[in-house]
Order: structure tokens, then C-alpha cells, then sequence
């Protein structure tokens, strides 16, 4: 098994807090996580039949069974377990005494806000980071092939080809989990709209011709993205509010968490064909973007991610908020370094009168000049660590 970063912080937090919630899209490795972290305590999924029916028919009879803790898994499936599990810690405070997991997170958080704020820490576990992999000696080769496998454990742990594992993983998600969500009465047109959203990576997010483009409605389209949100599919990257006297784009940009999804949604059969392939740049920015929100979710911090656009088309990638300042990071796709690639770091730089700043691209040569760090993908997060 392939050690996930987020460790440290969840067995830290299980020593201060009763409840224990980790969230994140299916089969980024919570079950496996979790399994392995409190093997101490019995583990049940509610995706269970038997075990949820018991779980939301007669909820006392199913926590009494494991007074002394349990591991619930998929809890949003009877979100009566929340109320009772508020009356049951209270009783007992002990730490790590119950662990939940969940792959809905607008239900989760719902649950949470109402009955069990204070007592339960609130993780996210995304798919593989490329610094986990990296620790694992799993890495792939080169950009383009880790854009194109995504970071999905069970690729890794069972050596899958995407082209087998994602159709089947977008399928069951649009058949199974949807439903769940909400009611979705043409699954097809959803995931069409899926694809759309694919098609869009990196670009300011317009409803309205997201909605055209897929027949439905502008409140539809709002509907169905927040479900894709919800269930850790698509990220929406907002832009910074510090206007520095400039008129500011106000859209945010669409990201998906995992580029391996993407890719299969995009048609996209081998890496090879990413060399030529006219959203090679997004995704290659969206992969850095993955990254960065990876790497806030597995200290247990939220993201603190944006990019800035002003109307006149100057335009930073993302600004990383750090320690009360803001780091711009212009992400580029290719190999070498040219003029042009410094230019709105530099702009930027004399706007807001930041002295650091960070180039984020495929190449190999690292360098500082006039403050702009110019990094290998592989090497942000610790290009980040540094600045702190």
C-alpha cells in the first residue's frame, strides 16, 4: 500500500477528537486508509444493504453493537447515525472513538453542521499526489503520462490501464452515486454535461453557454455542477478578491480533481496523444492545481488556492496565500523557458509589490532571477515548503 500523507494528521487529530470524518471522491483510498489506521475497531459499510437498513430503521439497535467505536463507512447513507452518535460522545469523550467516511460531501457537511460541530475533525483524502507517488517509486515518466493516469490508488495497487478502470468508474458514479445526490431523471444528458465540464478545463466557468451547449437550463446547469462539486469531481477555483485599483474578473475557473478522469471524458486513449492535443496546456495547469489543493488537504488545512485575471487580460495562474502574503505561480506546459513565460509574474510582482514569485513548468532547469523561482511540477510542494 502506498503511504498517504494525510497519516500524520489523522492519527494526530483521533487523539483529540471523539469523531473522526474523512471524506473524498470514491476510490481515492479512504476504506483502505481507515482499515489500516484503527484496525482496533470493527468496521461496517453502509453500502451494505442489510447493514443500512438496520442503521436507518432502528439506528439505537445499530450503534449499541459498538459502544466502545466503529468505523462507519459510505455514512451519509443514513444520516440518522449523526444525531445519535452527538448524544453518544458526549456521553464519552473519548478520542477516535468513531470514524466515519463519505464520499458526498454536501451531505456529510450537512450532518456534521447540525449535530456534531465541536466534536468531530473534518479530513478530505484526494486521489494520489505526485510527491506519494514519488515516495512510492510509482512515478510514470514523464508530465504527460501523469496527466493521462490520473492518481487514482487502485491504478497503482492493481497496475490497471486507465482505459480499462475510468469508463468504469464514470459509469457507476453517473448510474449509482448520482441518483443518490439527487434526481437526475436523463443520465445521459448528465453525462454529457460531464464531458463539457472536461472540455472546459481551465477556462472561466459560463453557465450559460454550458447550459446551451448541453440543452437544459441555466438553473440546471448550476444544479448539476454543484452535484459534480459535491462529490469531488470538479473544482472551482475562485478568483482573489485583492483588486491592487484593478477591475477583476469575477468568474471562477473549472478544474477537475483527478486528470486521469478528465482524460478518459476528453477521449483521450494513450498519453502520446497529449502531445498534440489542444487542452495539453489546461491540463498540465489543472494537474499543478491538483496538487496544490492536495497538498493543503493532507496537512488538514482547506485550500487557499485562487487565480488572478483583471479586465484588461492580465492574468496569474494561482495565488497561493502563505503566511499573510500572496506567491503567484504561473504554470506552462512546456520544457524550456522564454521571456514571455515571466511576463504577468512580473507584472503582477510591481502591481501587488510581492518580491517572490514561482514559474511551475516541465523543464528541468531551476533557477531564481528577480525573485520569479523557476521550478519542475514535481518539485512545487517543496518549492512552497520553502517559502514558508
Amino acid at each position: 500500500m502506498i503511504y498517504r500523507t494525510l497519516t500524520k494528521k489523522l492519527l494526530s487529530l483521533a487523539k483529540q477528537f471523539p469523531v473522526i470524518g474523512l471524506v473524498g471522491p470514491r476510490q481515492s483510498g479512504k476504506t483502505t486508509l481507515v482499515k489500516q489506521l484503527f484496525s482496533h475497531l470493527p468496521y461496517v459499510s453502509l453500502e451494505d444493504l442489510d447493514q443500512r437498513s438496520i442503521a436507518q430503521n432502528d439506528t439505537r439497535a445499530f450503534l449499541d453493537r459498538f459502544k466502545d467505536g466503529v468505523v462507519i463507512d459510505e455514512a451519509q447513507n443514513a444520516p440518522a447515525v449523526f444525531s445519535y452518535l452527538q448524544t453518544l460522545v458526549d456521553q464519552n469523550q473519548q478520542p477516535g472513538q468513531f470514524i466515519l467516511t463519505g464520499s458526498q460531501n454536501f451531505t456529510l457537511t450537512e450532518k456534521i453542521t447540525q449535530t456534531l460541530a465541536g466534536r468531530i475533525a473534518l479530513l478530505t483524502l484526494l486521489p494520489l499526489s505526485l510527491e506519494e507517488l514519488k515516495e512510492a517509486e510509482d512515478l510514470i515518466g514523464s508530465s504527460d503520462d501523469m496527466i493521462f493516469k490520473g492518481g487514482y490508488p487502485r491504478i497503482f495497487n492493481n497496475h490497471m490501464d486507465p482505459t480499462d478502470w475510468y469508463p468504469s468508474y464514470i459509469r457507476t458514479y453517473v448510474e449509482r452515486d448520482v441518483r443518490q445526490i439527487t434526481s437526475i431523471n436523463d443520465l445521459n444528458r448528465f453525462q454529457v454535461f460531464l464531458k463539457l465540464c472536461s472540455g472546459r478545463i481551465g477556462q472561466l466557468l459560463n453557465l450559460s453557454s454550458l447550459a446551451n451547449d448541453c440543452g437544459i437550463s441555466h438553473t440546471t446547469a448550476r444544479q448539476w455542477l454543484s452535484v459534480l462539486e459535491s462529490s469531488y469531481l470538479v473544482y472551482l477555483l475562485q478568483p482573489h478578491h485583492q483588486n491592487f485599483s484593478k477591475r477583476l474578473i469575477k468568474m471562477p475557473k473549472i478544474y477537475f480533481y483527478d486528470t486521469g478522469l478528465a482524460c478518459s471524458l476528453l477521449g483521450i486513449e494513450s498519453s502520446k496523444q497529449l502531445e498534440n492535443h489542444y487542452l495539453k496546456g489546461g491540463l498540465f495547469e489543472n494537474m499543478v492545481v491538483s496538487e496544490l489543493l492536495k497538498y493543503r488537504f493532507n496537512q488538514g488545512k482547506q485550500p487557499n488556492v485562487y487565480f488572478w485575471r483583471d479586465k484588461t487580460g492580465h492574468e496569474v495562474d494561482c495565488i497561493y496565500e502563505l503566511s499573510g502574503k500572496l506567491l503567484p505561480i504561473e504554470i506552462k506546459s512546456s520544457k524550456t523557458l522564454s521571456k514571455d513565460q515571466f511576463k504577468n509574474l512580473h507584472y503582477f510582482q510591481k502591481l501587488s509589490q510581492q518580491e517572490q514569485a514561482i514559474l511551475c513548468y516541465a523543464g528541468d532547469i531551476e533557477v531564481t532571477q528577480n525573485g520569479i523561482k523557476s521550478v519542475n511540477f514535481m518539485n512545487i510542494t517543496k518549492a512552497l515548503e520553502d517559502e514558508v
